[in-house]
């Protein structure tokens, strides 16, 4: 069942938010990996034209920045892979346009982050898919892909603050913004979960605050309290003091943002210590949708509901096929928006004949806003060759329907509502939002 948050009612919380742009979004890089999804060519990805000054071939290369290792290091490897799993269709389907791939590590950290760009800037990769966390992006948005006409074109960085730099239109991402995410959770907690009072326990850093602030805007709109609001720092021994006082006066729902690392010490402190005293349901987005963690805490967490931007494009069923044969494994969180990053990339690459980053800018919404040839998941690879060939294509994804506004931000966007069933997130529901 779908269904469609009123975007009035958004706004209007919104607004009542006061929200401050500034640092925040999936936030939060460490030894290289290097992925050459063709083997390269040697070209350096230059085109080659024939006798007749037609185009003969032409590489895009297009670099991978994400958290392999970290924080968010669990679920930035199904990330990586959602991204380099459309590189790799592309190469094995034999045409005249093939992709080249370096993959960094950002280890969930924003110096690191910095480290594997600029290697990435100097590999001579004008477009990369990445950072995923919003620190990192932020970070590597400013010092690097800015500075130097770098594409870049986040998958899972959903801060505020992502929206509204100064970029010269170089930094785009396929997920929401959690101005967006803020009041979906809030739908979810007051009219799904019934709940009138809430707490809030969130990561202090970008992605935490900024989320929060959203989300407690937007239930308080709802005509719900917000009771608590307690901070954390990621990686600590214990969480048992900030769940005392996220729970003080037994709030309903406990809205809870962080990333798996730290998500195990905080469930482990919860069902170890709280649960059994406290019926409040738990609320988290999707820096905590992770199939392992409920295995890694030890327990069913069954009062647990998430929310994460959902699979939903035309090519959604082609994509989460194509992940399982290439991987063994269900797709993550944003690897579905991984993929149409890559995508989109090569084709504005393909489209602009050149692996510049002012020339791949210049044609990303050419190849995903209407109008145009419908390109997915499943006719990539021939897509590629449309667009190096100069025909209009309109890339509609395995996410939803890639539009860009003109800070680089979706106009659409659709949330999966999850629930934990046999220790498993499991997609029970969703909410589009349109803008």
């Amino acid at each position: 069942m779908e269904q469609e948050l009123d975007r009035r009612q958004v706004m209007k919380a919104l607004g009542a938010a006061g929200i401050t742009v500034g640092l925040a979004g999936c936030s939060s890089g460490g030894d290289a990996t290097e992925t050459d999804t063709d083997g390269g060519n040697g070209n350096g990805g230059a085109t080659a034209t024939d006798s007749d000054g037609g185009m003969e071939g032409f590489e895009a290369r297009v670099g991978v920045l994400m958290p392999e290792t970290g924080d968010l290091g669990s679920l930035g490897v199904l990330i990586r892979d959602g991204a380099l799993l459309a590189g790799t269709q592309i190469n094995d389907a034999g045409v005249e346009v093939t992709v080249d791939n370096q993959v960094e590590d950002t280890q969930t950290d924003p110096q690191a982050g910095i480290s594997g760009a600029e290697a990435l800037v100097n590999g001579g990769y004008p477009a990369v898919v990445g950072p995923a966390s919003s620190n990192v992006n932020l970070a590597v948005a400013q010092e690097v892909y800015i500075p130097n006409a770098v594409v870049g074109m986040s998958p899972s960085s959903t801060a505020p603050a992502v929206t509204n730099l100064d970029d010269n239109d170089f930094i785009f991402r396929t997920c929401p913004s959690d101005l967006l995410q803020g009041p979906v959770m809030a739908e979810v907690a007051a009219n799904r979960l019934g709940g009138s009072t809430s707490s809030a326990l969130f990561l202090n850093d970008a992605y935490g605050q900024a989320l929060k602030d959203s989300y407690v805007a937007a239930f308080e709109e709802l005509d719900g309290q917000v009771i608590n609001e307690v901070s954390f720092e990621p990686g600590q021994a214990s969480y048992s003091s900030q769940w005392a006082e996220a729970l003080n006066d037994n709030p309903d729902v406990v809205m809870v943002v962080g990333f798996p690392e730290s998500g195990i010490q905080i469930f482990r402190d919860y069902y170890g210590e709280y649960a059994s005293d406290n019926d409040a349901d738990i609320l988290v987005p999707d820096g905590l949708i992770d199939d392992d963690l409920p295995d890694e805490v030890d327990n069913d967490m069954a009062n647990v509901t998430g929310t994460a931007p959902a699979t939903a494009g035309p090519g959604a069923e082609f994509f989460n096929n194509s992940f399982q044969e290439q991987y063994d494994t269900q797709p993550g969180p944003f690897s579905a928006q991984a993929y149409d990053a890559m995508a989109v990339l090569v084709l504005a690459a393909a489209a602009a004949g050149e692996n510049d980053g002012t020339a791949v800018r210049d044609n990303i919404r050419a190849v995903a806003n209407p109008d145009g040839t419908e390109v997915t998941p499943g006719n990539l690879a021939e897509g590629a060759v449309m667009a190096m060939n100069g025909e209009s294509v309109n890339y509609q994804g395995a996410s939803g329907a890639v539009s860009f506004d003109d800070n680089g931000d979706l106009q659409a966007a659709t949330y999966d509502i999850l629930e934990v069933q046999d220790r498993d997130f499991e997609p029970v529901d969703q909410i589009e939002f349109s803008g």
